[in-house]
């Protein structure tokens, strides 16, 4: 099917469904003599979820356009970005990662002789990258090293020098892997235009980037890792994927940030050509559509109810995630998830300074959780401004009956608007640690609610 393609059919099978593409000419320049080469990497820190069927489908389209596909799992940019995995977890991850994503793969049909699979130390760590690293640690500033990693290395109030390097190094791996374009999400775009900025400065060629829309996890925000309830792990169970679809944001009639029906858009389409809504007769039975079109028209106009549209992504779900249940069944594959992700209420019992059963005195009452400690307070929103350095984010005084009002920043850019904001009376909880957020100080959290169907 591949040799059948003309160049411009590749092109447009290679960029369908990203939301933005850098170096659309260079790509199609490439395409006119040659495959093309992509690398798409992730990090190994936490466990893949259902999100990861997003990139999964879009290196399907990769392979079906004849691109050659390198598959990074980039070890020390997990441990650079925070410790988030730590040194002792890593090489486990980055196995319990290799088996999880081939999985997925078979799972979506995509055969695994056509991708190459690369570990980053197994690179990273030589003579040669590492000058490189130092040379282009010579040239990048801070500023621009700390805005490139804005939307993609955690954020803390005293944030770690690994941090300033992690984006350097992403844009390094273009060259090493000796891709034409990287793939990612939009998150990474700072990135992207950092290594564009930057590697020509050390003699190497810019390269072509390709970028994912970031997908609404359940919950309506960006499907994480680290929040439990905005994800379904891959091995999860059949209840698990009932109970937490079931509680998804699926509000009747809206298509914003609707984590389910996102999901049929860049996951069930680009795989199946079709979707099937499964109700019961009266309500007029099943329907299957050929455009995620069709399906976003229905919904809006309430023609598909949000349950009907959950039971449905929930059997596409189950089917997609039943070969990698099987697989994760051998005491292998158990193990090794064990080994990659330990339970901390194991690897914390027993520590040192922990509380043994049957001491006397009982437990401190300042580890009580209650609701009384929680100072929530009703102030007036006075102004309200973009953050300089996150489009996500709001920068908010709040008057909450103090001699000058709190600044607040909060990430409710794609839910409310700033005249929506302004002027309005909200609840605020107020005695959290004041933390920086993208370089600005945080001195309260602006309470608010969705509602949930």
């Amino acid at each position: 099917m591949t040799d059948q393609l003309s160049p411009e059919e590749k092109f447009n099978l290679i960029t369908r469904n990203l939301q933005e593409v850098l170096g659309e000419e260079k790509v199609k320049q490439v395409l006119q003599e040659r495959e093309l080469r992509v690398y798409w990497g992730t990090a190994t820190t936490g466990k893949p979820h259902v999100a990861y069927f997003v990139p999964m489908s879009k290196i399907a389209d990769f392979l079906k356009a004849g691109c050659e596909v390198t598959i990074l799992f980039a070890d020390l940019h997990a441990y650079l970005d925070n410790m988030k995995a730590p040194w002792e977890l890593l090489e486990f991850r980055v196995k319990y990662y290799e088996q999880i994503i081939k999985a997925m793969l078979e799972s979506i049909g995509v055969p695994l002789d056509k991708l190459k699979f690369v570990k980053g130390t197994n690179f990273q760590l030589s003579r040669e990258y590492t000058l490189d690293v130092y040379r282009l640690s010579s040239t990048v500033t801070e500023h621009d090293a700390k805005k490139a990693g804005a939307e993609v290395v955690k954020q803390v109030e005293h944030p770690l020098l690994s941090g300033l390097l992690y984006p350097g190094l992403q844009a390094l791996d273009e060259e090493y892997l000796k891709v034409d374009a990287q793939f990612g999400g939009v998150d990474q775009r700072k990135i992207f235009i950092l290594a564009e900025k930057y590697l020509p400065s050390l003699g190497y060629t810019k390269r072509a980037h390709l970028m994912n829309p970031m997908v609404p996890g359940l919950t309506g925000v960006k499907m994480s890792s680290s929040e439990e309830e905005s994800k379904i792990d891959l091995l999860d169970s059949k209840e698990d994927v009932k109970k937490k679809l079931k509680k998804a944001f699926c509000e009747p009639g809206n298509i914003q940030n609707n984590g389910v029906l996102a999901f049929v858009k860049f996951v069930v389409f680009p795989l199946r050509g079709e979707f099937c809504i499964k109700r019961d007769p009266k309500w007029g039975g099943d329907k299957v559509y050929t455009s995620f079109e069709e399906v976003e028209k229905d919904f809006a106009e309430e023609v598909i109810h949000p349950g009907d549209l959950k039971a449905s992504v929930e059997v596409v779900l189950n089917q997609l995630l039943e070969p990698i249940r099987k697989k994760f069944e051998s005491p292998e594959l158990r193990k090794l998830t064990n080994q990659a992700y330990p339970d901390p209420s194991k690897t914390k019992a027993g520590g040192k300074g922990g509380k043994a059963g049957g001491g006397g005195g009982g437990g401190d009452d300042d580890d009580e959780l209650a609701p009384s400690r929680l100072d929530i307070r009703v102030g007036k929103v006075v102004s309200v401004d973009k953050h300089p350095d996150a489009d996500s984010l709001y920068l908010e005084k709040i008057d909450v009956g103090e001699a000058e009002p709190r600044t607040v920043v909060s990430g409710l850019v794609a839910y409310v608007s700033q005249e929506e904001l302004q002027d309005r009376m909200v609840l605020v909880l107020c005695n959290l640690k004041p933390q920086k957020m993208r370089g600005i100080e945080s001195q309260a959290m602006l309470l608010c609610a969705s509602v949930w169907t």
